[in-house]
Formats: structure tokens, sequence, C-alpha cells
């Protein structure tokens, strides 16, 4: 009986994933690594990050401005204890990585260079051109491989996680090269596969961020925190959602109504085309309402201008801009305008964990974009996420591995079984006679609903309309049938498992979203139009049961700064 088994097991093997793993192999010698990944690691999401990444290096900045800074973006909805250390061990984290050998962009005094970004007080956005985390994946992908203890499983798709006594022991997962379902025992797992974005229809994410880690962890009794705050960010392409970072707007681009003007002067006058992404998307909402955009193929949009930057400053610090322009919508952004418009982009909710990523079920850990330890609150400022990989990759891989170290391995006779169980009911769910219902119908119909009842605005009537349709579509999923029965590489079978994922996450977001009768940060209700801190100045848990979520409240941690009016 050949079964796999490690110290400390990650799932996901993007930048979080392999900050964790290096983590975990440096402070604990001996110990054994898996990564256990559905793509190569080098074509995880974090790769087509770009603008840059948050630490606050110069003289003009300080831990406290920046943990203010985020704390505020947070709408007051970040545990502010995180946030602190958060901003404290950004400076080593980023630093570390250059020894690492990322490539950041420098000034010609030598000094690392860093741009401004919204809802920053200052410019502490390091950045690599406008492919940072291309830059940094690398890095962290290439200091991997002096480990031996890291054990890679490319191409490995988790399919549940096994748990015994309480205590998460392993998981299963389909070798896709295979078919295969295998057993991987760990004496403890960090869940790192990223958000969901993929849940909606217009989104920067790529295909593989499907809520995998989130609902893994869900199944199992673990709540999920602030699921309805998720982002929009106001620079997408029309038609493919392809993000025009930040940095765009870092570097002193322009948002320009169809009538020339630069209208975030009157949504954000003391940040304008640098405010926080949640009050720019809605500006644009505003605007469209107002008649004020123009109107494509591919609906309403306005225009990032940046020709007033010049080829000089655009092909040194933004060329990936330029060159997806031309290659998508064939601009050239030297000369015209970028048609733009708010596209989904992130998830600030995901896996309840603490400060040290450590989940309410014993050996279950959790980083990066899957989890919530809440230094996002109800809004991420841009180039805080990159650093949030880093920083809790870091915690969550040595927490792991000190709770390893006092742990046993669940026999290998079990795991086997649980393994086989698994197997057993995939085959069953997915490969009988029976099922009429197909993978794509069910997922544009989610994607659907989750546009029209959880956007950029929500209201009472289309939340509970929303609620009811993710009802529907959990029943006909029951009824999924496959086309295509073989084993190697069966890629139907994996966008099911997949689309289960994102009906669970849908739910527990539609449902926390419903209950929140408030507006804040991300989550703008029409009819509740205002913040309210005596009842909402808590965070969500949603736990999964045999019929809806339940939501639960925990309240948000304070230290030092007390909720204020959050205007820019």
């Amino acid at each position: 009986m050949n079964i796999p088994k490690h110290d400390v097991l990650l799932v996901g093997g993007g930048g979080a994933g392999l900050r964790a793993a290096i983590a975990a192999a440096e402070a604990y010698e001996g110990a054994s690594i898996g990564v256990v990944s559905k793509v190569y690691p080098m074509r995880s999401h974090t790769v087509s990050a770009e603008g840059g990444t948050a630490a606050a290096l110069r003289d003009d900045d300080s831990l406290d401005l920046h943990a203010y800074d985020t704390i505020k973006g947070s709408d007051f909805l970040a545990d502010q204890d995180v946030v602190e250390k958060f901003v404290q061990d950004a400076v080593d984290e980023v630093i570390q990585l250059e020894h690492w050998g990322c490539p950041w962009s420098r000034d010609e005094d030598g000094r690392v260079s860093v741009r401004a970004f919204g809802g920053m007080s200052a410019k502490r956005t390091l950045y690599a051109a406008d492919k940072t985390g291309f830059h940094m994946l690398h890095a962290l992908f290439q200091t991997s491989l002096k480990y031996d203890a890291i054990q890679r499983y490319d191409e490995w798709f988790a399919t549940s996680l096994l748990i015994d006594d309480g205590k998460v022991r392993g998981v299963t997962a389909i070798n896709i090269r295979s078919g295969g379902v295998h057993a991987i025992a760990a004496k403890s797992v960090i869940i790192c596969t990223g958000g969901a974005g993929k849940i909606f229809p217009f989104t920067t994410n790529a295909a593989i961020k499907t809520g995998d880690g989130m609902a893994l962890a869900y199944r199992i009794g673990c709540p999920l925190k602030d699921l309805e705050f998720v982002q929009y960010h106001p620079t997408g392409l029309p038609g493919t959602g392809i993000l025009m970072t930040e940095a765009s707007r870092g570097e002193g681009g322009y948002m320009i109504n169809s009538e020339g003007d630069r209208y975030l002067s009157e949504y954000v006058p003391g940040k304008m085309e640098l405010g926080p992404r949640d009050i720019l998307s809605r500006a644009f909402v505003h605007e469209m309402r107002a008649g004020r955009v123009f109107d494509g193929p591919y609906g309403n949009y306005v225009h990032l201008d940046l020709r007033h930057l010049g080829e000089k400053v655009i092909d040194e610090k933004l060329p990936f801009v330029r060159e997806l322009t031309k290659n998508y919508v064939g601009i050239d952004p030297v000369y015209e305008p970028i048609p733009v418009r708010p596209v989904l982009h992130y998830c600030m909710g995901g896996v309840h964990t603490d400060i040290e990523g450590a989940t309410p079920i014993p050996g279950l850990y959790a980083a990066g974009e899957a989890a919530c330890v809440s230094m996002n609150g109800a809004n991420r400022l841009g180039s805080n996420s990159l650093t949030e990989c880093l920083v809790f990759g870091a915690l969550s891989g040595r927490s792991a591995g000190q709770y390893a170290l006092e742990q046993d391995y669940l026999d290998p006779y079990t795991i086997d079984r649980m393994a086989q169980d698994e197997q057993k009911r995939i085959e069953t769910q997915f490969f009988g006679d029976g099922g009429k219902e197909r993978v794509a119908n069910i997922r544009d119909d989610l994607r659907s609903t989750m546009e029209q009842g959880v956007g950029i605005f929500r209201t009472d009537e289309e939340l509970k309309a929303t609620c009811e349709t993710i009802r529907q579509l959990k029943e006909r999923y029951q009824n999924v049938g496959l086309d295509d029965k073989s084993s190697v590489f069966n890629t139907e079978l994996i966008a099911a498992l997949e689309l289960g994922y994102m009906l669970d996450v849908a739910d527990g977001l539609a449902h926390s979203a419903l209950q929140r009768e408030e507006s804040r940060g991300s989550h703008s209700r029409s009819d509740f139009e205002e913040r309210d801190d005596e009842k909402f100045l808590q965070h969500s848990l949603a736990y999964q049961t045999d019929g809806d979520p339940r939501i639960e409240y925990l309240p948000v941690t304070l230290t030092r700064w007390e909720p204020e009016e959050r205007k820019y």
C-alpha cells in the first residue's frame, strides 16, 4: 500500500503556497513538504498580477501609515492586530524576495522603485515593471527547487479533505494525467488555492479560480468568513475582462467619461484616479446611469487615457499594458485611450483563519486569497494582496509545521479506505447513465444570477432571487452527466467538480450578502445605503448545512484606530 505522506501538505502552488512551503522547509529541517497543484506552479494565477506589492520602505512612509490606509480602505472591517502584523512583516518579506532574485525596478540612485496605488497615502508599491506577479512567482518557484524536502504533485486536483477524530489528516486528489484518485496523508494541510472569481461571468481571474479550497474547508465544517465582500476592479478590458493594471493610474493615467471629463473629481476629489477600487467601480455605475459613458459591442465603458505619459514612460513602466491593448483591442495606448469598465477581481472573504493561518479545524490552515485572516475587511487596497501571500504564507507554513511536529499519521488502511470511498463517490455521481444536465449550462446560469444579484449594487429582492436560483442550480447539479467517460486528462470531470465548489461558495456568498443589511466597502446595498457599525462591525461566518448556509457573526478586533467616516 503505497500512500505518500508529508508533515505539511500545501493545496495550491501559487505565491502563498510556495511561500508557505519554503517557510516550512526552512523552519523544520527533516520535515517532508508536499505541494498539490492542479496546474504547473508557474501557471498559478499569481503570475498574472501586474502592478506591484506594498511595503513601507521610504522615509516619507511608516508602518502606522500603511496600517491606517489598509484599515480605512477596509471600511474598518479589518482586524487591526492582523494589519499591524502584516505591515511589520511586509518589509522583511519584500527584502527577502529580492535576495531570492526578484528583479524589482530601481530608481537611478539604486533604491527599489515605488509607485502610487489607490487608497495609499504614500508611494509604497514596489514593482517589477508591470509584471510583478510573474517575477515574484519565478523567484519563489526557483527558490523552492533548492529544498529536497519539497515534493510537488503538479496537475493533481484535490477533491476532499480527509478528516478523522475531528482532525484533518490529508487529502484525496485526482492525478489528472492518469485519472486515478489517490490519498495523500499529512499531519497538517494548508489551503492556498486562490479566490473564486469564476463564479462571476466577467472577471480578471483565470479559469482555474473556482473556489476549490474554500469549498473543501466549508464541506468539513470550517466557516467561510466575509464572503459577501468581492471587489470589482475599475479598469478591465470590455469583452475579455483582462486587467489594465492599477499601475496605469499610479503612473498618472486619467479616467475620462464620454463628455471628456475626469469624472472622478465628483466622487473622490482628494484622490481622483487613485481612489479605492470599490469607490471607482461604483462611480462608473453612476456615470453609466447618467448617460456619460461610451457604448460599444461589449457594453458600456469609459476611457483610461495614458497618452500624456508619453511612449518612454509607457515602455519603461507599463510595457505589458501596451502589449495587451495592442493584442486584444488593437489599440496603442501611446496614441489612443483604452476602453475600460469594472470587472470582478478579488475575494476579500475566504477560509476563516487566525493570525497564523490556523482554522477552527485542527490540522487545517489557509493563506492567500483563499483565506480570510481579516486584513482586507470590506475592501482590499491594491498591491496589498501580493504582500499578503508572502506574509501569511510564511506564517502559516511555520505554524502548520509546528503543529505537525506533535502529530502522527493516520494509519494507511483508513487512508486507503477513504480514497476508495471518494473514488466511488465520483464515479457514482458523474459516470452513471442517468445524468441529463450539462456542466456548462449550470455554470452559465450560476454566473448570470451572481451578476444580477450580487454585483456592484445589491438589493433585498435581487439577493433573495439569487439565493433561490442557487438552490435550484444545486438540485440540477445532482443530475449532471458527462459526455467524456475517459480517465486520462478528463477536463470535463474536473470542470464538473469545480462547478460543485463554485456552487458552494456562491451559496455562502449570496446568503452572507443578503443578511448584511448595510453598505460597507465593496458591499453596496441600494436598500441600506449607510454603514451600520452598531449592528455590523462584525465578520460574517457562513457554515454549510443540509439546507441554506447558516450565517453567524464575529466581532472585529480594534486596537488603535476607531472607526470613522470613510472619505477621500
